[in-house]
């Protein structure tokens, strides 16, 4: 029936798995007896669960998600457990292994159509899994809303139907399942939202394909875990002193507006920074000097201040934007920057909305730029992007990241991390909490504290988008930003024979 996998922190697109499958065919594993391990997977499952049910309502669609839920049809009913099976289309239609799988059960079978759904059933879900690409039809919506009006318990098999296994997006309607078991690996619509909330309890169960074949057919997208990012860890050293554990600049604007700035300065102090230093106009100093108290200030009001100020290359980092305002001067900063490490937020994002060419002209070469937009940001950057609803999330950060030659932090509670090379990660250990005023200001400051301790753009953020997480869970639903910075965390240090490629 199929054991938990050890690949389960890997992703792969719906694209991907379905060559996945072509290749294990190739290398003579039997296409029909992976599908045979996948529903008795879903049917071990549903007894496990659901032992208690009335009956087991299979829906089957024409394809191998279909198949699959014959064979789960088949393998409860061999255990006694009272199965219907009810067929979306002519069962005619079906080819390859899921004809064999409807000539192999001899349970009766009816039009999906005929369903009415009755408490006490458990539905299992085989209507369409990862790969839909359109939006279900009015009839099948009805079924699923009916369904959900009813709280019958769904399994879904690898997705639940309605559910874009490449985006999360749902097209239409979708089922709300309690169970989803998919095989192999997780599929980006586990992750991304809405997907994940519809999944239930995800289980990813081993069929049987080779982890080579597998690994053949992964690209560079990943859970954001601590195995993407531990080494880098290593860097944060907790015996150096605080010159080693490098120097954060923060800007701030106007003393009425300096708070989302004292909020990122904070953080990086929080995460680790080894000194913090808010740069503001002499004017906000009193204000920022009557907050702040471990945190140096030092007076910036003209470029030549700032041209003096960047000479001294022992300040490693840079956080613009929470709070800054002034757009005109954060074009004129973020250029003076251009060869340091620098975290564009907020206000620095928005400056660019008029030339963004300007700003990813500035970093070309190495990468130094770490952009955190949330949707509204991103659509001022990248417009065309956030317009096209043929992309996914992971879409748009990936050519965004590679436009702009950034790392890109596209927030939310499904935050999607990306590198200029490709790597992508999907975060998902954010309570919804987190969005909340000042949050996002405190991410800023965490990113900054780990590119000043030394770590590269791409692991700085994956791993601050994760302590940001971890953080929020720490302080609980009702919090605010304040709750959040102390409520940070140090990272893990795992040692690499513990983690996972």
């Amino acid at each position: 029936m199929g054991v938990e996998t050890d690949m389960a922190g890997w992703i792969l697109t719906p694209a991907a798995m379905v060559k996945v499958d072509r290749d294990a065919a190739v290398s003579g594993i039997s296409s029909f007896g992976l599908m045979r391990a996948a529903g008795h997977a879903v049917a071990a499952s549903a007894l496990r669960h659901y032992p208690e049910a009335t009956r087991f309502v299979c829906l089957c669609g024409l394809g191998n998600n279909g198949g699959d839920a014959l064979i789960a049809a088949a393998a409860l009913a061999g255990s006694g457990a009272r199965v219907a099976v009810y067929l979306m289309g002519d069962p005619a239609r079906f080819t390859g292994d899921a004809a064999r799988a409807f000539a192999a059960v001899s349970i009766p079978h009816q039009p999906l159509d005929t369903y009415v759904p009755t408490i006490g059933d458990v539905v299992i879900d085989g209507l369409f899994g990862a790969g839909l690409s359109r939006a279900v039809s009015s009839d099948v919506a009805a079924l699923m809303r009916t369904v959900t009006d009813l709280t019958l318990p769904v399994i879904a098999i690898d997705l639940p139907s309605g559910v874009d296994g490449r985006s999360g997006q749902v097209l239409g309607e979708s089922f709300q399942a309690a169970q989803t078991v998919t095989f192999m690996t997780r599929k980006p619509g586990h992750l991304l939202l809405p997907g994940r909330t519809l999944c239930g309890v995800l289980q990813v169960i081993n069929i049987g394909i080779p982890a080579r074949i597998v690994t053949s057919h992964r690209a560079s997208l990943v859970e954001n875990t601590a195995a993407l990012w531990h080494k880098a860890v290593q860097v944060l050293d907790p015996a150096a002193h605080k010159y080693r554990r490098g120097h954060l600049i923060v800007f701030s604007g106007a003393a009425p507006s300096s708070g989302a700035a004292r909020m990122s300065a904070t953080a990086g102090l929080s995460a680790g920074a080894g000194l913090v230093t808010m740069v503001a106009p002499t004017e906000a100093l009193p204000t920022l000097a009557a907050h702040l108290t471990a945190i140096m200030l030092r007076p910036v009001d003209t470029d030549e201040m700032l041209s003096d100020l960047v000479k001294d290359t022992r300040l490693n980092a840079f956080v613009l934007g929470p709070g800054f305002g002034a757009p005109d001067r954060a074009r004129r900063y973020v250029a003076a920057l251009s060869d340091r490490s620098l975290v564009l937020d907020a206000d620095g994002i928005t400056a660019f909305r008029d030339d963004p060419q300007f700003l990813f002209a500035a970093f070309r070469g190495p990468v130094r730029l770490v952009l955190t937009p949330h949707d509204g940001e991103f659509s001022r950057l990248f417009p065309d992007l956030a317009a096209d609803t043929a992309l996914s999330k992971i879409d748009r950060a990936t050519i965004a990241a590679e436009r702009s030659n950034a790392v890109i932090i596209l927030k939310g509670s499904d935050t999607v991390i990306s590198e200029p090379n490709g790597r992508v990660a999907i975060n998902a250990n954010a309570p919804p909490w987190l969005a909340t005023a000042g949050s996002g200001d405190v991410l800023a400051g965490i990113v900054g504290a780990h590119l000043a301790q030394g770590m590269p753009p791409f692991e700085a953020a994956t791993s601050a988008v994760w302590r940001h997480g971890v953080a929020g869970n720490k302080a609980g639903e009702g919090m605010t930003a304040e709750n959040l910075l102390r409520a940070i965390r140090p990272l893990p240090r795992m040692p690499s024979s513990l983690a996972r490629p």
